[in-house]
């Protein structure tokens, strides 16, 4: 038994969408995913399936602002909802690793499980008609034709900024369990009572940096250069 899920550091977050690309092209042949297809995608209105996709804000006041970018995906719900409301059962909560599936089999398209998410995680494919979600790529995590270490979710294994990690939160002593007591690691929207299984790393509190020393006066630096450089050529 393990509960499967991300951590996201906020910080080191720098709103490049390699993750919402890699998640794309992984889960674009993933059998258990679905399928991630793109609309008219040279056309004047392309559009398409995302399973990641990176939101971003504008924190504090000029002059001590800054953007934050805020890769949002499904969370993996321990009380999903989307499974709740789902008529058919086709969404569903694997016991084992606490990771949230659709059945496309069962799936009707009736867009319940999207309007009951508040993460905005779920979208229709309208090439098939049924619902598509981000799978913790597992397919992927479970492979054991893959080194070690590449039995990680797409858009982890893509993170140039080292901003995504995976593991078991449910394994006190794992990487993202570690992280999220040593930085107070949080859930989004937690008041909703939704559980999620991922957790944000908020930003540090930037230090405070002295305002430089005085500069000396035009040419100081230049007549103490010319200076060393002429003892030097007495030497």
């Amino acid at each position: 038994m393990s509960r499967l899920g991300l951590v996201i550091d906020i910080d080191a977050c720098v709103g490049c969408h390699a993750c919402a690309t890699a998640c794309k092209e992984w889960n674009g042949a993933s059998l258990m995913a679905g399928g991630a297809p793109d609309y008219d995608p040279q056309g004047a209105t392309p559009s398409g399936v995302w399973f990641n996709r990176v939101r971003h804000y504008e924190a504090g006041e000029y002059p001590e602002s800054r953007t934050l970018n805020v890769p949002m995906s499904c969370m993996h719900c321990e009380t999903a909802d989307c499974v709740t409301v789902c008529p058919t059962g086709a969404s569903y909560k694997r016991a084992e690793d606490g990771i949230v599936l659709i059945d496309a089999e069962k799936c009707m398209g009736c867009n319940y499980c999207a309007w009951a998410c508040p993460y905005g995680a779920r979208e229709l494919d309208e090439t098939s008609g049924t619902m598509r979600k981000c799978t913790l790529c597992v397919d992927r995590i479970y492979d054991r034709a893959l080194p070690e270490a590449e039995r990680q979710p797409a858009c982890v294994l893509a993170c140039p900024a080292h901003a995504r990690h995976f593991g078991d939160f449910d394994d006190p002593s794992s990487a993202v369990s570690t992280m999220v007591r040593e930085r107070d690691g949080a859930p989004l929207l937690e008041k909703l009572g939704y559980r999620p299984t991922n957790r944000y790393l908020p930003p540090r509190v930037a230090p405070e940096v002295p305002p430089p020393a005085e500069a000396p006066p035009r040419g100081t630096l230049q007549r103490r250069l010319a200076s060393m450089v002429n003892r030097l050529i007495r030497l």
